[in-house]
This record gives C-alpha cells, structure tokens and sequence, in this order.
C-alpha cells in the first residue's frame, strides 16, 4: 500500500497538505463524515491516481469560513486521473484507464439520476440529495486535491477519455471536464443562450469565463463579462468578451454603450452568495446584487442561469436572514418581466461527453480562456491565497508531476 497526501481545510483562511489514509473500497469515519455513511461498501467503485486535481471557488467559501464545514475535512470535487484498482462489481472501467469525475457523486439507479438530475441523487447523501467529494454537508465523501481518491459507482460516474495520449495532449483542457466547463456550459443554457444571443455574464473568475467561453460555443452574438476585478476582466477580454466593470456602477449603463440598448437576451450568475455592491458598494458585501442586477438588464421573457453558488448555512453574513439563504430578491421585478430561473448544481453528465469531443476537436479552448495554471500539490496553499486575493487563473494541481506534456 502507498502513501496519500491531502490538501485539508484547518481553519479560517488556512489549508495544509497532510498525510491521509490511502483510499479504501469502504467509506471510513473522519471530518465531515456523515455516519450513516460510515462503513459504506463500495465494490462498484475505483481508485485513481489523480493526473489533475482543482481548486475551485466553491472550495474557497468553506476556506474562507463561510460554510459549517469541519476542520480537517479534505477539500477537492474537480478530478481527472488514472484508475490505478478496481472495485469487485466493476464491469466496464479497467486499470489504466484515464478519466474525468464529474464533481457530483451519483448512484445511476435513482428517480432523478435517471431523469438525468445527476446533481441531487437521492442515494449518496443521507441528509438531502446531492452530494460531492470533499463538500460540506455533501455526505462526506473524502475530497480529491489528493494523490489517490475514491470515486464510487465507477460504471456509471466516470467518463472515459477515449485516447489515453491524445487526452494527455490536451489534458489541462480536459481537467475543466469534471465541473468548471460544464457548469458555466449549464449556466449559458439554462439561460437559454443560442445563436445570435446577447449574453451578460456576471462574474469573472473560472466559472464566468468558462460560461463566456460557453456562450461564444453555443453561438452567441456578443458576451458581456462584469466584475470588479481588472486583470479578471482583462482575462476575458483575452478570448473576446465585451466587459463591465461594475466598481464603476451599475452594469446597465455600460451594457447599453456596447449593445446600444440597455438589456441583455439571457443572464447567468457566476458570483453566487458572496456578491459584493456595484459602484460606490463595491467593498460591501451584498449577497443580492447579481441576482437583483441581472433580473434588472436581462429582457423581458429571458432567462436567467444561476450556477453561482447560494448556501443554507453561512456563519460568516452580514445578517440573521443570510445567514440561512434569506436573501432581499426582487422576485417582483423577474414575476413582471417573466424571467426563467434555474438554479442548483449543474449535472455534469449531461454535458461532458459533448464538451470532451469539442475539447479533442478543438472546437473550444478552455483552458486558455480560464488560465489555467498548472501547480505542484505541495503549492496547495499558495495557490488558494493568490486565488483569494483575486489572481485572474485557475489553479490545477499536479500531484504527481504529469502535467508537463498539458498543451
């Protein structure tokens, strides 16, 4: 048996790489664990090798201390690795295989994994659908910024890469594959993004930019990017976006210099619960801005995609109806204008296979448009803070150093 190492959440602002247990085809107790999970079977599952392993900006809200997740809990729900063992009741994944996990954790024999809800499975977290490697509230499933990770349900939750070299050719590309490209993906079509579109994308880090990258696949006319941060904007820019920066005001303004009317065909929020004010509010935190601005510059009869995350528990808000997912949403504006909204987490299985081929084909390059940046394990922490301080990339640890072929 081999050694694994971690990077855990230890505290508010912290991480630290620390040595685990090699993973097990049975679920053990430890941080975060729910207990009706403990001692959990797992024989329909593999072990990886993790090729490459995110940092996402979901994980940066329970570093930050904005959730209820436990010190000690392992962090990471964005894989791509090499199976290295094989569970007993696998049929179809094999040893050596390279893959890409989709951040949501799913059984395949429920209601809604069969309606393709892959996003609230109904088998895999006691306490509500839903879950995720390395989440609060998510089961427990032990997170995957590691050198070996557990995936159950292996049949069914994994896809395949069908070309193990040209996948290494491409693999920074391929690693956006477990949740950062499908979930803007989502986002742009939950909001109803097509051919001709305008889009308005709020939100400049990974997930807006992929959703920018997204719109511009799905064929939309112009995308508009808005953010508070410059080199991020700039970032977008890079790859053809219109942007706005909202510390100089409301976004409506601006989207009219560029469109010549002040609404947008379809919104996506890619901020989520920690949404700072526009213009003179930009330092205050106002969970209720993007949503509020978006109902605001987003047409009659449009749609809005929110892939941004909205929690249930957040100890660190400014108020007691926050603090519980209580947010001021001016539901009459979106009522009046008959806006759509989706919300929730993106089900990767329905976009990834798709996404992979337009990867492969070069249809798309999502790793240049987000920057990622590849990062050895040990460099887990430097790279959560440059990403908390606002650095304009996406960070993709490397724990086992097979990233240098990545184009």
């Amino acid at each position: 048996m081999t050694g694994n190492k971690a990077v855990a959440y230890v505290g508010k602002g912290s991480v630290e790489v620390q040595d685990i247990d090699y993973p097990t085809f049975k679920l053990s107790d430890g941080p975060g664990v729910n207990q009706a999970n403990v001692g959990r079977e797992c024989h329909h599952g593999v072990i990886l090798k993790n090729v490459a392993t995110n940092i996402c900006g979901s994980d940066q809200h329970m570093v930050r201390g904005r959730t209820t997740a436990p010190e000690g809990l392992v962090l990471g729900h964005e894989i791509t690795g090499e199976v290295v063992e094989v569970g007993r009741d696998v049929e179809f994944i094999k040893q050596g295989d390279l893959v890409s996990v989709p951040f949501n954790i799913a059984c395949g024999r429920c209601r809604n994994c069969k309606e393709g809800k892959t996003g609230i499975c109904l088998n895999v977290n006691p306490d509500r659908p839903g879950s995720a490697y390395g989440y609060v509230d998510m089961g427990g499933w032990v997170g995957g910024q590691a050198e070996y990770v557990l995936v159950p349900y292996a049949d069914w939750n994994l896809l395949k890469f069908p070309d193990k070299e040209q996948a290494m050719e491409k693999i920074l590309d391929l690693a956006m594959l477990s949740d950062i490209f499908p979930t803007g993906f989502h986002g742009c079509v939950s909001a109803g993004v097509t051919v001709g579109s305008t889009v308005y994308v709020a939100g400049a880090g990974p997930v807006g930019l992929a959703a920018a990258a997204s719109a511009q696949l799905l064929g939309a006319a112009v995308v508009i990017v808005g953010d508070l941060n410059g080199d991020r904007l700039a970032q977008a820019r890079s790859f053809g976006c219109e942007t706005v920066d909202v510390s100089q005001g409301d976004p409506k303004a601006q989207i009219e210099q560029i469109l010549g009317v002040p609404e947008v065909d379809c919104g996506v929020d890619a901020v989520g619960f920690e949404a700072r004010g526009h213009g003179r509010e930009a330092g205050t935190e106002k969970p209720a801005t993007v949503l509020n601005s978006l109902m605001d510059v987003t047409r009659a009869g449009g749609a809005l995609g929110i892939p941004g995350l909205y929690v249930t528990g957040d100890p660190g808000a400014a108020d007691e109806a926050a603090r519980v997912g209580s947010l001021s949403i001016r539901i009459g504006l979106g009522w009046a204008k008959s806006h759509e909204f989706t919300t929730g987490q993106c089900p990767v299985m329905r976009y990834h296979r798709r996404l992979m081929m337009a990867i492969l084909n070069d249809r798309v390059q999502i790793a240049k448009a987000v920057n990622a940046t590849p990062i050895p394990l040990s460099e887990a922490p430097r790279g959560y803070h440059e990403f908390d301080v606002g650095a304009a990339r996406k960070y993709v640890l490397d724990p086992h150093n097979m990233l240098h072929t990545s184009s």
